[in-house]
């Protein structure tokens, strides 16, 4: 029996896009070091080098690769990197930021130079403890993904088809997702796999409807129960740059999304979200160009104990005007909105959650 505990934090997106980027983690770094193991997920490419892809984003940044001082300062053990930009300006600018993390010590999952790279896990230990992390993605442009001869993410992609539910012309339809069958035998296959080589698995994914308050598309689930029932221990969602509710699945924790965590404005360019989402933003936060449910966040935080998962809880966050996410005590006002917000999340969804406070921290009950 081991006595001592584990502690893992896992937080939303992070582009670390400052000169000088510490600033930017400064405000959570107390909280950031209390973890034995830290684990982001990496939204855009630490590299200047490259040229636009076809299915590049407006905005897709070039970060200089300096950059990753951030990350360190920070403290990130391991870093997910299987977004929908890691090829947004092609291969050089990817093994440039792979290249990057990796020189810096920190672990690099769900992308590679092929796919046997891509859907490698990291095995990390702490005080006798192993776990392994497992990244995928399903928001993946084409030819973004991982192949046998070629470099990319691990992909676990959806499609999507609508059903007429109201015989008259022109009503809504119902959307309708169901997961890619061959990407999801992978998933479970690399879960299978990694399973007796670890205590604990955490899988992180980048999925679902971004910007949409609260909405969980019908393939996360499907995904999310089958990596599970493979031997999943705790899911952390990125990708939609808002929180989402959070699910209880066979005493397992899925977080659908864990918003955002440090994504400064883009410096010299102006946000599409409100040509092409109608949302409209706040003037006095122009360096964090999210719409106002975007400034909640949250850490994800998960105790280790003998081996296994022992509790699941979230740290609630707010990001202020200089882009920095705060980590907020029990006593602040702004803690009850993140679980106010949350709590909301989870009934327009019907997930029935049960969170408690304890301390300045949320356990959510499995």
């Amino acid at each position: 029996m081991n006595p001592e505990k584990v502690s893992v934090y896992g937080v939303g997106d992070v582009v670390p896009d400052r000169p000088n980027p510490e600033y930017l983690f400064e405000l959570a770094l107390p909280t950031l070091k209390q973890a034995d193991i830290l684990f982001g997920q990496l939204e855009h490419n630490l590299s200047e080098k490259g040229e636009p892809q076809m299915h590049m984003f407006p905005g897709s940044r070039r970060m200089n690769p300096e950059r990753v001082s951030g990350l360190t300062y920070a403290g990130f053990d391991v870093m997910a990197f299987a977004s929908n930009h890691h090829l947004d300006r092609g291969e050089q600018a990817f093994f440039e930021t792979i290249d990057t993390l990796t020189k810096n010590n920190i672990a690099v999952v769900g992308a590679g130079k092929n796919i046997d790279e891509a859907r490698k896990p990291v095995v990390l230990e702490r005080k006798g403890t192993k776990v392994a992390f497992l990244a995928y993605c399903s928001v993946v442009p084409k030819g973004y993904e991982a192949r046998p001869d070629k470099s990319g993410c691990a992909p676990m992609r959806a499609f999507t088809s609508y059903e007429q539910v109201d015989w008259q012309p022109g009503t809504p339809p119902r959307v309708l997702t169901f997961a890619n069958k061959g990407d999801l035998a992978a998933m479970v296959e690399d879960i299978k796999k990694v399973r007796p080589l670890a205590d604990v698995v955490i899988m992180s994914i980048h999925w679902g409807v971004h910007h949409v308050p609260a909405m969980i598309a019908m393939y996360q689930k499907e995904v999310g129960y089958a990596a599970i029932d493979a031997g999943v221990d705790v899911i952390l969602g990125h990708h939609a740059h808002i929180l989402k509710g959070i699910e209880v699945y066979k005493g397992k924790v899925i977080f659908y999304s864990l918003c955002n965590f440090v994504s400064p404005a883009p410096q010299g360019y102006r946000s599409p979200f409100k040509a092409i989402y109608g949302m409209e933003l706040d003037p006095e936060y122009p360096d964090y160009d999210f719409p106002v449910d975007s400034r909640k966040s949250i850490i994800a935080k998960c105790i280790i104990a003998d081996k296994k998962i022992e509790r699941v809880s979230y740290l609630p966050l707010m990001i202020n005007k200089r882009a920095q996410p705060e980590v907020l005590s029990r006593s602040d006002k702004r803690s009850s909105e993140v679980f106010d917000y949350m709590e909301w999340c989870c009934r327009d969804q019907r997930l029935d959650t049960k969170f408690s406070w304890e301390g300045d921290e949320v356990v959510i009950r499995t």
